[in-house]
């Protein structure tokens, strides 16, 4: 990376880009995106596609629920870009996302480390990713003859968004490669498959009461607590389980009746999704059965527990989306380590390839999303971490272009 893209990088840390998911503040995703598109019309890419999305794409299987009513606004400012170099096929792609998590932290750069939301997650990556084609380029006059390089800068990534209104109606218009990269920090090991998610939100809707007379309401805190320990040791061992947030209230001196319990869900195929569904909704009637039984002899909580099943529903706030499956990626392995196959992978918008065929994708990039605070507070990228990823995005492209795509 050169003093320009230094430059670069501090701009996007400038604009704070978390989207209506995570913040009430104002949103510079148009001018990360116009700033972004500049720089990569420096390096020889054109604009293949600068826009918003259509309302059109929150009312598709698997949005979630988060989206599902939203207004015009929220999309208004949440646009994606392509940028397109050399031919559409064969091409690689590259994908970033210029949203980020709120709240957002000041730019900074010591001299060898950024500072700022986005630094790591994602773009640091994005920048460091631009000079390693730009790096290309200069060592091989066949990249963008031979072999063309798509790039998407989306929003949407973030938030619990899932992609669902930035990259999935990108690759559904035809915007991607033979090879698919997914820039997120992976320690530069490539990472060709992805968990997907759903989120399970368990709500009981009962009477308040006082707290001079407790038994005469449900109490929703205790039996949402209840069935947040039930769950958790029910459905851990069958797979990767968040047990998230549960909210009652906040006051001391009453009893809250109604609430819910979140539960998000990772699996690796659709089998795994059926299964895991079925066992939570197996698990919450059995959950709910043991409260009565424990709890129906206690005069404070017998209310609550007779009525536990009534006062108590399911609904699924995201559900249905596809996961990657592994596959062979012989050019990747060439240039860095594979993610071990023991270790868990996660979740982000490389789903969105899974069913595309002619296609192989993976994730791969700089750094961690836990040790870089990456979501946290003081989210850094070393200078050191991005270089290198300049580098392997370099050897990506050339081998793509010297080996036809193949």
């Amino acid at each position: 990376m050169i003093a320009a893209d230094r430059e670069l990088l501090l701009r996007l840390l400038g604009l704070p880009t978390a989207g209506p998911l995570e913040t009430t503040a104002e949103v510079h995703l148009w001018e990360a995106m116009e700033v972004f598109a500049l720089a990569a019309a420096d390096v020889g890419f054109h604009v293949a596609h600068l826009a918003a999305p259509s309302p059109a794409v929150l009312h598709r299987p698997g949005v979630p629920e988060a989206l599902r009513h939203v207004g015009p606004e929220f999309l208004a400012c949440q646009p994606s870009l392509v940028l397109r170099l050399g031919p559409a096929d064969p091409a690689v792609m590259f994908n970033v996302h210029l949203d980020t998590v709120a709240p957002f932290e000041p730019a900074g750069f010591e001299g060898t480390r950024f500072h700022g939301r986005g630094a790591i997650d994602a773009k640091g990556p994005a920048v460091a990713m631009l000079a390693g084609i730009r790096a290309a380029l200069a060592a091989d006059p066949a990249v963008g003859r031979d072999a063309g390089v798509l790039v998407q800068a989306v929003s949407g990534e973030e938030g619990g968004a899932m992609g669902t209104f930035g990259t999935r109606p990108l690759v559904e218009a035809g915007f991607h490669g033979a090879l698919n990269i997914f820039c997120e920090p992976t320690g530069l090991r490539h990472l060709p498959r992805c968990t997907a998610a759903m989120t399970a939100v368990v709500r009981v809707d009962g009477d308040d009461a006082i707290d001079d007379e407790p038994h005469r309401g449900h109490n929703a805190t205790v039996l949402l607590g209840f069935l947040a320990q039930h769950l958790a040791a029910d459905l851990a061992p069958r797979g990767q389980v968040c047990v998230a947030g549960l909210h009652t209230g906040r006051l001391h001196n009453r009893v809250y009746g109604s609430g819910e319990l979140l539960l998000n869900m990772a699996y690796d195929c659709a089998e795994a999704e059926r299964t895991m569904s079925a066992a939570l909704e197996t698990g919450l009637r059995t959950g709910l059965a043991e409260f009565t039984a424990r709890f129906r002899h206690v005069p404070t909580f017998h209310r609550t527990a007779t009525d536990a099943a009534a006062i108590t529903s399911l609904r699924w706030a995201k559900r249905g989306l596809p996961a990657l499956p592994a596959q062979d990626i012989p050019l990747l392995d060439a240039v860095v380590p594979r993610w071990p196959a023991g270790e868990p992978a996660f979740t982000c918008d490389a789903i969105w390839l899974a069913d595309v065929p002619g296609t192989r994708t993976t994730v791969l990039g700089p750094g961690s999303l836990g040790a870089n605070n990456a979501h946290a507070r003081g989210e850094f990228a070393d200078m050191a971490e991005l270089d290198r990823f300049s580098d392997v995005v370099r050897d990506i492209v050339l081998r793509f272009t010297r080996d036809g795509g193949a």
